[in-house]
């Protein structure tokens, strides 16, 4: 069995975070495994509040699974600060960690902040190199570029930034996109477009937390990086289609819809 490990913070609504990562893994019938960098106060309406788990205690957890439980593959997702992407960039050095997918996480649905404005620097300078590939959204490929993004063209733009820093395999995601919902996927000069139909359910709690999720689990299975984000994308869509409805706000995915229960 493929082992996954995912570094994130933990979402007590289980539709985002550790929990829908988690799901996401069993889904795909594979082995989870996890480090919790923050716990959060959240549901379908919102975040209410965030503690921080410490950097030491993460890099504890983190050692404690590689000296047992070595994992095929790595999501990485909400960090928060910079103090604990450190004591993870060290960590995943230290153990030569391998299929790593980084998704920024910096800002919840519902608009709360979930990465301190000053660790975007960390970000970039010290777990973008150890990644094998990048998953930000617009909102976040925008923030380690710097450059506002609206149309297609902008989200070129944007990797080609990213890309001049960063060697590994950049997807930003178009979800937000006015005029349509394609991904790009971009490697050195190399560029892949991953068109997306809008499926109409306003139900998306978690989708970034879970793709990155299915792109880890798709790399565990020895799958080349264009195969693992095609097969991931097919599972979010049929999660989103399977129509969830459960809060009353922005609601989760079904994580196992993909399961003859």
């Amino acid at each position: 069995m493929q082992k996954v490990l995912t570094i994130a913070g933990s979402d007590c609504s289980g539709g985002a975070g550790i929990q829908a990562d988690l799901k996401t893994i069993t889904a795909h019938g594979q082995y989870g495994m996890s480090v919790i960098t923050a716990l959060t106060a959240q549901n379908t309406l919102g975040v209410s509040g965030i503690y921080e788990v410490s950097p030491q205690f993460v890099g504890e957890q983190l050692s404690l699974i590689c000296e047992d439980i070595f994992p095929d593959a790595v999501k990485i997702g909400m960090l928060y600060n910079a103090e604990i992407m450190k004591s993870l960039a060290r960590k995943l050095k230290e153990y030569q960690l391998r299929n790593i997918v980084l998704d920024p996480v910096m800002v919840s649905t519902s608009g709360k902040s979930l990465l301190k404005e000053e660790a975007v620097s960390t970000l970039i300078e010290e777990l973008l190199p150890l990644a094998h590939i990048f998953t930000p959204n617009l909102y976040e490929a925008s923030a380690v570029s710097g450059i506002c993004i609206r149309t297609k063209s902008d989200m070129l733009a944007a990797a080609q930034k990213i890309g001049s820093r960063y060697d590994g395999y950049i997807l930003i995601k178009g979800g937000h996109l006015q005029e349509c919902c394609d991904d790009l996927l971009y490697k050195e000069g190399e560029v892949c477009w991953f068109r997306q139909e809008r499926i109409n359910n306003p139900n998306t709690h978690g989708t970034g937390c879970t793709l990155s999720s299915a792109i880890a689990c798709n790399l565990a299975k020895g799958m080349v990086i264009r195969d693992s984000i095609t097969a991931a994308k097919e599972y979010v869509t049929g999660a989103i289609r399977a129509n969830l409805k459960l809060g009353q706000g922005n609601g989760p995915l079904n994580h196992i819809w993909n399961l003859s229960l």
